[in-house]
């Protein structure tokens, strides 16, 4: 049996996980050699494995997230109103699947930014597609894209997400043309897909935010009506972490 050939020929195939696999497996010892069965089973796992890894760095890097989160990493407490409960209940990707909102609020430096991507990650590893926006690169691209003639297309482009984070919202006045991407995405997306939204404002003040009556309520009963709502407290995490350098 010609092993390298073989090696070769999976590389051909571009099977790379059960390429590896293989290599591992013919380099056991004669006793500790799998049995047919037993071998095709492993070389099938690690193919399978291999390619759900690859689909998770490849919505990772597409998300643009912009903090590298994990769930492990969030403090859960009283102080930050946030509890175990809460975080288990969306650990599992079920939320994206129930088409919830998650409006997540709270002083600056409360961890807001790091919640919604380590959500976002999570998402990720599920084989959910996400896309993280700040606000204001959010505006920058519907307003360009309108003055392209890109603007139904970049629709299409965020739609394809199963899962939308737009962070900072409520640090810079909206714009008209903001305003009625937001509609529209949210109309798009209503009870079929998810959206995380991260302000310093309380969500009571958003309909003056958005400070055009009509379309503040559209938007607002879109956003609100399945929406998990999540308000930090506490000391600044960035502080925190900064006096512990000291």
């Amino acid at each position: 049996m010609n092993t390298q050939q073989t090696v070769e020929q999976l590389k051909q195939l571009k099977l790379k996980g059960m390429t590896q696999a293989y290599q591992s497996l013919v380099s056991l010892p004669v006793h500790e050699q799998f049995t047919l069965h037993q071998g095709i089973a492993h070389l099938t796992e690690a193919e399978l494995l291999h390619r759900s890894h690859q689909k998770t760095q490849m919505y990772l890097t597409l998300s643009k997230l912009r903090y590298d989160a994990v769930l492990e990493n969030i403090q859960c407490s009283e102080a930050r109103n946030f509890t175990r409960d809460q975080l288990l209940y969306f650990i599992d990707g079920s939320f994206i699947d129930r088409a919830e909102n998650v409006l997540i609020t709270g002083a600056t430096g409360c961890g807001k930014s790091y919640l919604a991507c380590a959500l976002g990650r999570q998402a990720c590893t599920l084989g959910y597609k996400v896309l993280y926006l700040g606000m204001s690169r959010f505006m920058e691209k519907i307003n360009q894209a309108k003055l392209e003639g890109n603007y139904l297309k970049l629709l299409n482009q965020i739609e394809k997400n199963q899962l939308i984070i737009l962070d900072d919202f409520g640090l810079q006045p909206l714009d008209n043309n903001t305003r009625l991407a937001l509609l529209q995405i949210l109309e798009d997306r209503y009870g079929k897909k998810s959206i995380i939204i991260t302000a310093q404002l309380p969500i009571k003040n958003w309909f003056e935010y958005i400070n055009e009556p009509t379309l503040a309520d559209a938007i607002m009963d879109r956003l609100t009506a399945n929406a998990n709502k999540i308000e930090l407290t506490g000391e600044s995490l960035r502080r925190e972490k900064s006096n512990k350098k000291i």
